[in-house]
């Protein structure tokens, strides 16, 4: 991993050091940026949208600037302890820009990608959310951004003075900074700042949902997709100030030894990421803090923010999203019988149900499954697909009447153990099919009719979305839930999984990392 602190980046750009908060500016007009040819389009790479000091907010670049462009393929992503064999630095607020022309005279919709990974991992860089593809097959304008990620861009320090009043949140300001460069900026490069949607996968639409509470991040986005990613709660402001010690503790720092923490060097800060987590065990989790100023209220609880309401959005989840994470090939996904089923099904899952009884219910409702299929049901009903069913609950009950629901039921034509799991509706948005490896991972989804099928089929919504504010099927209301249910062929129904669904909503869901 090649690491570029936040002081020598600075040095090798000529960059000015960024001190105290500012105010997000438009930036004027200035000198076109430099791209280059990829495929029918043209991409304009590592863009910079702003800049920040460390714990500080972003300052919105007020000119194009692009210092990688000929030095590398993208700029440096955020630092974290994934992704070894990326260039990693501070100085990562960079966005890359996919059009098929640079004239304000075109006026192409914008699709905006947050990536996954979390709050803590991951970039746009990943071959797989690239957007020449999905720029050229939906005639639009496509833009990727990076931004602070982990206790760079969560990190709870308020309660150390006022001058750290924001640290909770750093990460999505970036991506509201990101945003008012967009609104500014993309004109020049075809899009049309009239409209402009965002749309994340994993960690994206949970930070798509977030930025849904936020009073700054008002009227900069017309349009949502969020798949398998979403925010009922953020975290509060105990719990994260519990992380902030465990993760101060792990670096052998003093509580508040903030001066020590702003100032060392990039590469030990990202040791303090292995802090356990004080409040749900395992890695430190950093994300969203109810600050009650930059989020003043839980993005979905008690109910839909009334602000982003009236902006049409459509949800998605993937049929079984446990078997990218719970390896079928591995410990997790091998060995499964009737008998330990429950016990290990119990330790996925994020609703405190009685396990045997959770069993029966799969057993009595589908009597010729094996153990292993209700093992990865069960996982993903009760851990990765409540909190879409409650966002998309809480707006259909607010009366946001743009609101539509997928859910990826095609399952992998190339590993039948993956079936249809977390991040598989990736490469059919991007049209990415074809992508079969890289460090991040590949698309399952093959090459064949029944893939570009289902590609014609998500892509096209999420195109039409951009453009007209319609999804192109029936919109989700209660108690009829209408779903999409996405492949070859696909079809619409009614509460699908409404068993399941109703099932585990017999207990409370809390947002992981709360």
């Amino acid at each position: 991993m090649t690491v570029l602190s936040r002081r020598s980046a600075g040095k090798l750009l000529g960059l000015a050091a960024v001190s105290g908060p500012a105010l997000l500016r438009a930036a004027p007009a200035g000198p076109p940026a430099k791209g280059r040819r990829d495929g029918d389009v043209w991409c304009y790479p590592g863009i910079r949208y702003a800049s920040a000091g460390r714990f500080e907010r972003p300052v919105l670049a007020r000119t194009i600037e692009q210092p990688y462009f000929g030095k590398a393929e993208f700029a440096p992503i955020a630092p974290q302890r994934a992704l070894q064999e990326e260039a990693q630095s501070e100085d990562c607020l960079y966005l890359n820009v996919w059009t098929a022309e640079a004239s304000p005279a075109a006026k192409r919709a914008v699709m905006v990608y947050f990536h996954g990974g979390a709050y803590t991992t991951g970039s746009v860089t990943d071959p797989l959310t690239r957007g020449a593809t999905l720029a050229a097959q939906g005639d639009v304008v496509v833009v990727t951004v990076n931004h602070r990620l982990n206790a760079l861009g969560y990190l709870w320090l308020q309660p150390l003075g006022e001058h750290f009043a924001d640290s909770g949140n750093l990460g999505q300001l970036d991506l509201i900074a990101a945003l008012q460069w967009v609104r500014a900026n993309i004109a020049r490069f075809g899009g049309d700042p009239a409209r402009v949607m965002v749309f994340g996968q994993s960690g994206g639409g949970a930070k798509i949902a977030t930025l849904m509470a936020m009073p700054a991040a008002k009227g900069l986005f017309h349009a949502a997709a969020t798949m398998s990613g979403q925010q009922v709660q953020a975290s509060g402001p105990a719990h994260a100030w519990e992380r902030t010690r465990a993760f101060m503790a792990a670096l052998k720092l003093a509580p508040g030894d903030v001066e020590t923490l702003r100032t060392m060097p990039i590469e030990r800060f990202i040791e303090g990421l292995g802090a356990h987590d004080p409040v749900m065990g395992g890695s430190a989790y950093f994300g969203p803090v109810l600050d009650m100023t930059n989020l003043p209220r839980h993005p979905f609880w008690p109910d839909a923010a009334p602000q982003s309401l009236g902006i049409p959005m459509i949800l998605g989840n993937v049929l079984e999203e446990t078997r990218a994470f719970l390896d079928p090939h591995g410990p997790k996904g091998q060995g499964i019988t009737w008998d330990n089923l429950p016990v290990r099904m119990a330790a996925e899952v994020k609703i405190d149900l009685e396990p045997h009884y959770v069993v029966a219910q799969y057993r009595a409702h589908h009597p010729d499954w094996t153990p292993t299929q209700v093992f990865y049901a069960a996982t993903t009903a009760g851990r990765s697909w409540p909190g879409q069913v409650i966002e998309a609950d809480a707006r259909a009950a607010a009366g946001a009447e743009k609101t539509w629901v997928y859910c990826l039921t095609r399952r992998s034509p190339l590993d039948p153990l993956r079936g249809a799991a977390h991040t598989d509706d990736i490469p059919y948005v991007f049209g990415t099919l074809d992508v079969t490896h890289s460090q991040w991972g590949r698309s399952y989804s093959g090459t064949d009719a029944g893939a570009q099928a289902t590609r014609a089929l998500l892509q096209g919504a999420f195109v039409r979305l951009a453009k007209t504010g319609e999804a192109g099927w029936q919109s989700y209301v209660l108690p009829s839930r209408a779903t999409l249910l996405a492949s070859e062929t696909p079809r619409v129904d009614n509460d699908p999984r409404g068993w399941e669904r109703a099932m585990w909503a017999t207990s409370p869901y809390v947002q992981p990392g709360v």
